[in-house]
C-alpha cells in the first residue's frame, strides 16, 4: 500500500562539496569517515508541522593508551524547541551483524522506502516521506553496531572483539553515554528500540547503561526479538518449541488462503498448546487417533498431511518446501505467509536464498546510502555495510551473559530490569507468521513473568505479517499508534509535544 504524502523541506547547513572531507587525523580506515554532518528539516508529521536537526556523524571509542581503537557512525534526530526533557530514543537492529538502516527506512526515521504496492518490489523502491515516523513522539538516535553501517575499527582485525555478547553491549552503552554528554540529553527520558538480536541486544545495553555508565533507561521496545534461543532453536526437536511455533504456522496458512481471523487464531493457540503439545510429548500416535491428529495439524498449516505423518508433527524444516510446493512455491522463515518461486523445485531442501532477508529489503542499503550522501550531506567512500554475514558467523555468544548460542536468554535480564528499576516499561511486538522468532515464545515468556513484576509495565503485541511486519503500511501505522500510547502511558511524551 503506498504511503500517504508528505511536504519535507530540506535546508543544508553545510557545504555540501563534491568531494567528501575526510579526517586525515583518524587512524586506518577511520581516516575515511567525514566530520558529522547538521542539516535542518520541516516535515509533517503525526499530522502537524515539525522543524527538526537531523545529525550523521560519529562516535570515537579510544583504548586504555588512548588511542582511538574505532567509531560508531549514527543518526540523530531531534525536534527543535522541544525542550531538553523530551524523550529518547536509541535504536538498533540485530543481525548479529545488522545495521540499523531496517528500522531507519523501514519504521521510525522521517524518510521511508516505499517497495510498492504488494510491499516487496526492491528493484523500484522509492525513497518517501514517512507521516507516521516516530520523531512525532520522540527524538531518536540510530546505531550502526561496529562491523555495520560504516562503524568500523581502526584496526581490521581488532573488529572480533566487539563480536561478542559482552563486549557489544558496552560498546553500545558507551555510544549511548557518549551522545548524552555531548548532547546534554541527560534530563530527558531513554528508550531502547532493538529488532530481532537487537531486542535481545537491548536487555543486555539496557544492563550496561545501568552497571557501568549510571545511566538507566525508561523503557525498551524489542520488535522481533529473540529472548530464549532454547525454545526456537529447537522446535524441530522439542515438543514445547514446536508448540510455540505452531500458531505462526496456522497465521501464516490463512494469510495465505486471505482468510485470517483472529477467532481462528485464538482456537490454533489452544490447539497448540493442548493436544497438540501432549500429542508430541508422548508416545508416538497410532491408528484412527494419528490420522486424525495429522490431519488436524495438516488443516492448520497447509502442509500435506504425508508430510506432516512423516515428520511426526514437527514442521519447523517442512514449512518452507512444502507449503506451496503444488504451486512451485518456497515460503520464508521471515514470514511463513510470504511465497516466492522455488530456484530449486526439484531439490526436498531450502537451498536458495531468502526471498525477504537477500531479497528486496537489501535494498535499505543502497537507499541509506544514497539518502546519507544526498539529504544527510554525510559523504563517504566506505561501503556502507547493512548486513555482514562474517560478523554473524564470528560472533561469540560466550562470556557474560551469553553462553552458547542455544544457550542464549534475557529472561534473566528483563527480571533484573524489572525488579531494580521501577520505572521501567517493556513492548515486545511479533508478526503472527515470523518463524525466525515465533510470537508464542515471547508471550510464553511474558506469561511466566512474575506478576509482581510484569503487571502494568510489561506488554506484547502481535501484528499481521512476519518478522518484518512494518514493510507493510497498515501494520507499520498500527504499530506506530500502539508505540505512542505505550511513550504516553510511561510518561514519555510532554504535554507541550
Amino acid at each position: 500500500m503506498l504511503l500517504r504524502s508528505l511536504t519535507l523541506t530540506i535546508a543544508l547547513t553545510l557545504s555540501l562539496a563534491a568531494a567528501p572531507a575526510f579526517s586525515e587525523e583518524r587512524p586506518g580506515v577511520l581516516k575515511l569517515l567525514p566530520q558529522d554532518a547538521v542539516t535542518e528539516h520541516e516535515a509533517t508529521i503525526g499530522g502537524r508541522k515539525l522543524d527538526y536537526t537531523a545529525t550523521a556523524g560519529t562516535l570515537d571509542l579510544f583504548g586504555q593508551d588512548g588511542n582511538q581503537t574505532g567509531a560508531i557512525f549514527y543518526t540523530a534526530y531531534t525536534a527543535k524547541n522541544a525542550g531538553a526533557n523530551r524523550p529518547l530514543t536509541f535504536a538498533f537492529n540485530g543481525g548479529p551483524g545488522a545495521a540499523s538502516a531496517f528500522l531507519h527506512l523501514g519504521l521510525v526515521g522521517p524518510r521511508i522506502l516505499d517497495f510498492g504496492p504488494q510491499a516487496r518490489d526492491g528493484a523500484h523502491a522509492k525513497l518517501t516521506d514517512n507521516p507516521e515516523s516516530w520523531l512525532d513522539f520522540t527524538d531518536l538516535v540510530l546505531i550502526d553496531p561496529i562491523g555495520t553501517g560504516w562503524s568500523r575499527t581502526a584496526k581490521a582485525d581488532d573488529a572480533k572483539d566487539y563480536y561478542s555478547v559482552g563486549s557489544d553491549a558496552q560498546s553500545i552503552a558507551k555510544a549511548i553515554s557518549l551522545y548524552v554528554a555531548h548532547n546534554n540529553r541527560a534530563a530527558s527520558p531513554k528508550y531502547l528500540l532493538g529488532e530481532s538480536y537487537g531486542g535481545f541486544r537491548a536487555a543486555k545495553v539496557a544492563g550496561a547503561l545501568q552497571e557501568s555508565q549510571g545511566i538507566i533507561v525508561a523503557g525498551a521496545i524489542m520488535l522481533s526479538p529473540l529472548l530464549e534461543a532454547q525454545l526456537m532453536f529447537n522446535a524441530d526437536e522439542f515438543a514445547l518449541g514446536a508448540a510455540l511455533e505452531l500458531p505462526s504456522l496456522a497465521a501464516a496458512e490463512m494469510d495465505r488462503r486471505g482468510a485470517f481471523s483472529a477467532e481462528k487464531q485464538t482456537e490454533a493457540e489452544r490447539f497448540a498448546l493442548g493436544d497438540y503439545l501432549t500429542t508430541l510429548v508422548g508416545p508416538e500416535p497410532s491408528g484412527d487417533a494419528a490420522k486424525a491428529f495429522y490431519a488436524k495439524v495438516s488443516g492448520l498449516t497447509g502442509i500435506p498431511e504425508d508430510v506432516v505423518t512423516r515428520s511426526r508433527g514437527f514442521l519447523g524444516n517442512a514449512f518452507a518446501k512444502n507449503s506451496g510446493k503444488e504451486k512451485g512455491e518456497v515460503m520464508s522463515p521471515y514470514d511463513a505467509g510470504f511465497a516466492s518461486p522455488d530456484p530449486y523445485p526439484e531439490s526436498d531442501y531450502d537451498r536458495g536464498d531468502d526471498a525477504i532477508l537477500d531479497g528486496f529489503t537489501r535494498a535499505y542499503g543502497g537507499a541509506f546510502s544514497d539518502y546519507a550522501r544526498n539529504e544527510l550531506g554525510f559523504k563517504t567512500e566506505m561501503t556502507y555495510s547493512l548486513l555482514d554475514n562474517d560478523v554473524n558467523r564470528q560472533w561469540e555468544w560466550g562470556g557474560r551473559g551469553g553462553g552458547s548460542r542455544l544457550q542464549a536468554s534475557v529472561t534473566g535480564d528483563i527480571r533484573q530490569l524489572l525488579a531494580s528499576n521501577p520505572s521501567f516499561h517493556l513492548l515486545i511486538a511479533h508478526g503472527y507468521s515470523d518463524l525466525v522468532t515465533p510470537y508464542g515464545v515471547s508471550r510464553y515468556v511474558v506469561d511466566h513473568l512474575p506478576q509482581s513484576l510484569a503487571k502494568d509495565r510489561v506488554q506484547l503485541d502481535v501484528y499481521r505479517g512476519g518478522h518484518m511486519f512494518y514493510t507493510n503500511a497498515d501494520q507499520r501505522a498500527a504499530f506506530t499508534a500502539d508505540a505512542k500510547a505505550f511513550y504516553a502511558k510511561n510518561g514519555g511524551i510532554q504535554p507541550s509535544d
